[in-house]
């Protein structure tokens, strides 16, 4: 078994958001054996003298879709999943050399991508799959146009962002029932409405409680827990109140809501980075004056939302949510959201926050004994400035990911 050991570091501990200088971390094979700042034998060990920069623990996204190849998801279903799969290897290596060791995709990826990148065929984050999203007939995930009856999607493959339909509480079950059967790490339910999609409101709700608990239940059945996709504060509260884990977005929350997310312990996932993105290129790219207009009543309140999240405590996760070119935008969140959030607090969201949510702590997350040897080594003091982060290509100076060295310099 190899052994590696990163001498002089200055430790970041997640858990405490605080720096530890003079500390040896010793690494074995593909995970972390030791965590020290006392004195420890290294002769037999292949020796990286981290000068006393930072080491942090591999970065999180918690909300990525990597099978989202191009920003028009209607097209995108009717891609050869041959072809969808090259792409998204592509998206996923951008990813891993930006720092993200490890990503929850929010829908679209499938278990063969998951194996693909555990078996060292694509380079790219470890990857934790919710399969095809739950949605409603006319819900955010159902992207058939006005007039079309029929379904016109098959998304047979698994892969792209369309949803499985499911109207009823029985239908709810048998589609929850088929992501576990396909190896979903997580459920995805579609609990209000979306930007992109055709027909929805923004502020509307999604699902019947009987419908959203069904969904819960089938997840927990299965040790699984489910994630939901809302914005305002009616569908957030229900969704909360059904029991799923985090809200994902959730721009349009008020503080009543967010005290009931305390209240459940739910956690929260915002993506701004993504709508910044289309504020910028979304008529460029032939989005609708409807789908403009809701893009531009989420994007105004998004860092509003994130700072009253802060102010009653609840916990607030590092999520992107970009889609096609739109990917390489994704280090820019960390500029976005600092901002509001002092810079340690948003390093632990893409850590151990992240991690906690996931259900993973004691793998990724943080530098302990038995986690991955996942680490990024950076220039400066990421907790008092992020720009090592938000410009990983010159900040990073090591990547490993699992004991490998992905890059230095």
């Amino acid at each position: 078994m190899s052994r590696l050991a990163l001498t002089q570091a200055t430790l970041f501990d997640s858990a405490a958001g605080v720096l530890r200088p003079g500390t040896t971390i010793v690494i074995e094979g593909a995970r972390i054996a030791h965590v020290t700042q006392q004195a420890i034998a290294v002769d037999d060990a292949e020796v990286i003298d981290c000068a006393g920069r930072v080491v942090l623990p591999g970065l999180i996204d918690a909300h990525v879709h990597v099978t989202a190849a191009s920003h028009d998801l209607a097209g995108l279903a009717l891609h050869p999943a041959s072809l969808l799969s090259a792409e998204s290897a592509q998206i996923m290596r951008g990813m891993l050399h930006r720092g993200f060791t490890s990503v929850r995709d929010a829908a679209g990826a499938d278990f063969g991508l998951q194996e693909a990148q555990a078996r060292g065929l694509y380079e790219g984050p470890r990857l934790a799959i919710a399969g095809r999203p739950i949605s409603q007939t006319g819900g955010h995930a159902d992207m058939r146009p006005k007039g079309v009856q029929a379904s016109m999607f098959c998304s047979c493959a698994g892969l792209g962002l369309m949803g499985a339909i499911a109207d009823g509480v029985g239908e709810v079950r048998r589609a929850v029932r088929e992501q576990v059967r396909n190896g979903a790490n997580h459920i995805k339910i579609m609990a209000g409405g979306g930007i992109s999609s055709p027909t929805d409101p923004i502020d509307g709700t999604q699902f019947s409680m009987d419908e959203l608990r069904a969904a819960v239940e089938e997840a927990e059945a299965a040790n699984l827990y489910a994630l939901a996709h809302a914005y305002s504060p009616r569908a957030v509260t229900r969704a909360v109140q059904a029991g799923v884990r985090s809200i994902e977005h959730g721009n349009l929350v008020d503080e009543a809501t967010l005290r009931e997310m305390k209240r459940h312990g739910t956690y929260l996932v915002p993506t701004l980075s993504t709508y910044v993105a289309l504020a910028e290129e979304g008529t460029r790219l032939g989005w609708s004056a409807a789908m403009l207009d809701k893009l531009e009543v989420v994007r105004s309140q998004g860092l509003q939302a994130l700072a009253m999240a802060r102010a009653e405590g609840v916990p607030v996760v590092f999520g992107t949510d970009l889609l096609g070119h739109m990917h390489g935008r994704q280090s820019g969140e960390f500029t976005i959201r600092a901002a509001v959030q002092p810079a340690v607090e948003v390093l632990q969201s893409a850590t151990i926050v992240a991690a906690r949510l996931m259900g993973r702590e004691r793998e990724i997350g943080q530098l302990v004994p038995g986690a991955w040897a996942d680490l990024l080594v950076v220039d400066g003091d990421p907790t008092a400035d992020l720009t090592p982060l938000a410009e990983p290509a010159q900040g990073i100076r090591l990547l490993m990911q699992g004991g490998r060295i992905v890059r230095r310099h």
